[in-house]
């Protein structure tokens, strides 16, 4: 059961992702990663609410699936919007970092050395998100493909950002056969290929 609703919730953060903030969004998938979803339970729901966050009947299912076996209020839950459809995605990417020069990059050559070799890895690719007020940096995005141990790999590429500098890193690790959401499409379309592991190609509904 944990297994199942430890899927349930890594979907439901990929869903959120673009939508939750980032220094809220990489602690939550830390948690997950780490088997803290009894932490997840209270602060997810809370976080959800204090940024007015609605839900499709689908997330919300899997928010609700997720979470209630480790204690979420139900009362939270209850309290979380719910609408027939979420907005498209209004965040742009680009291949290259706009405010660098282009040149070699330590954490593309970091995560090859690190996850081509990875059992159920797929591909590994990098765009960049651009800011999308005045002054506002651009912000890294790692996409991984894989088949296994998503929560996990997920919470592995975070560790090797944040020992990098990166302190909120941005990390997507798709699972087989997902449709994905608009962000990760528009992600996906921006970003150039870091290595392909050992599943060797991508492996998800387009």
């Amino acid at each position: 059961m944990h297994e199942v609703a430890e899927l349930d919730c890594h979907e439901l953060l990929l869903r959120l992702a673009g939508r939750l903030p980032d220094a809220q969004l990489w602690r939550f998938r830390d948690w997950l990663a780490s088997g803290a979803q009894v932490v997840l339970a209270r602060s997810l729901p809370a976080s959800l609410l204090q940024h007015r966050i609605a839900l499709t009947e689908r997330e919300h299912r899997l928010l609700s699936d997720s979470l209630t076996p480790f204690g979420a209020d139900r009362a939270a839950l209850a309290a979380i919007t719910v609408v027939d459809e979420v907005g498209r995605s209004a965040h742009k990417f680009s291949l290259d970092h706009p405010e660098s020069p282009t040149g070699s990059d330590a954490v593309s050559v970091v995560l090859a050395a690190s996850l081509r070799s990875r059992t159920g890895v797929r591909e590994v690719r990098c765009t960049w998100r651009r800011g999308q007020r005045p002054g506002e940096p651009s912000k890294r995005i790692i996409l991984v493909t894989a088949a296994t141990e998503l929560a996990g790999l997920t919470g592995e590429v975070q560790r090797v950002l944040r020992a990098l500098g990166e302190h909120e890193p941005c990390v997507e690790v798709l699972p087989s056969g997902m449709e994905l959401p608009d962000y990760h499409h528009a992600a996906w379309e921006a970003a150039e290929l870091v290595c392909v592991g050992v599943e060797g190609g991508v492996a998800w509904t387009a």
